[in-house]
């Protein structure tokens, strides 16, 4: 008897861990957590300074597990409204409000510590105006229109600036220009996942689609130019000197092949166009980041 109560405690234990780690939306922030480690990476002078590295990562994936646990709890009553978030911890009750609360503040609280002593202030600063744009600006607004998708796009494009800022202690050239192409790549994805969810999201009165919130051949343009844009941004690393010819070879062909696929949205207007734009611009980052880091070493 009492093994089995031991048990049942161990199982409930372990079903809440879960939904604690659930909270942090550990892929979102894994990704986080790597474009910080390559904003440090690529601007390293010389030897990368591995500890620090890791501390600074996971720093990272603590501030924006604390940021988008807000957003959950703020935008609990309009989870439970879509079937893509109507199962997360706090619409199903698995955790309560008042244990995110105090989850998000201590995963907030030990994010930020980590990056104040283990990198320097300007990025703990930077880090922390990052959790306030997503969690406070960005998380109310979509529901007042797309302007949110640019708010969003700046915290989703700081992390390599902040990996940057890390090794160097200052805001540079290079630094802008990897948050440039990652601030771009921003809007093409955002209106992808905005328009494969779109009814989901006016469910929960979500205005993230450009111009008049349709799906139609203006929003199909509107992330056809701003994948466009890619493609220019994608050479000035080699340009400046960041890295070298190879990675813009790369950057241009997946720059090429993710605009490709905008065509085939404007063409049709579809579902299923748009949530190949989608995955498209999941393989394009993450591609190109790493190219540009072989390049360096």
């Amino acid at each position: 008897m009492h093994r089995g109560v031991s048990s049942q405690a161990a199982t409930i234990g372990m079903n809440k861990v879960h939904s604690y780690v659930e909270l942090l939306k550990p892929r979102l922030s894994f990704l986080v957590a790597f474009s910080s480690g390559f904003g440090y990476i690529l601007a390293s002078p010389s030897a990368v300074n591995w500890p620090i590295l890791l501390l600074l990562s996971l720093g990272g994936f603590l501030v924006s597990g604390a940021s988008v646990t807000i957003n959950q709890i703020i935008e609990i009553e309009y989870d439970r409204l879509m079937d893509r978030t109507k199962n997360r911890p706090l619409p199903t009750g698995k955790i309560t409000v008042q244990e995110a609360v105090v989850f998000s503040i201590l995963v907030g609280v030990a994010g930020l510590s980590l990056l104040y002593f283990t990198t320097n202030i300007l990025t703990t600063v930077l880090s922390f105006i990052s959790f306030v744009l997503y969690s406070f600006v960005y998380t109310p607004l979509k529901r007042v229109g797309p302007i949110a998708v640019f708010v969003g796009a700046i915290p989703g494009a700081l992390p390599p600036l902040l990996g940057w800022v890390a090794a160097t202690g200052v805001i540079s050239h290079e630094a802008l220009i990897i948050f440039g192409i990652q601030f771009i790549w921003q809007f093409p994805h955002f209106w992808a996942i905005a328009w494969v969810s779109d009814k989901d999201y006016k469910k929960a009165g979500f205005k993230l689609l450009p111009n008049k919130g349709e799906k139609d051949l203006n929003t199909a343009i509107n992330i056809m130019v701003y994948t466009l844009f890619l493609l220019p941004l994608g050479l000035l690393p080699a340009y400046f000197g960041i890295t070298g010819i190879n990675s813009a070879i790369v950057a241009t062909i997946c720059g090429a092949a993710f605009l490709a696929q905008t065509f085939s949205l404007m063409r049709d207007y579809s579902d299923k166009a748009a949530l190949k734009i989608m995955f498209g611009s999941f393989l394009y980052l993450p591609i190109v980041q790493i190219a540009f880091l072989l390049d360096k070493i």
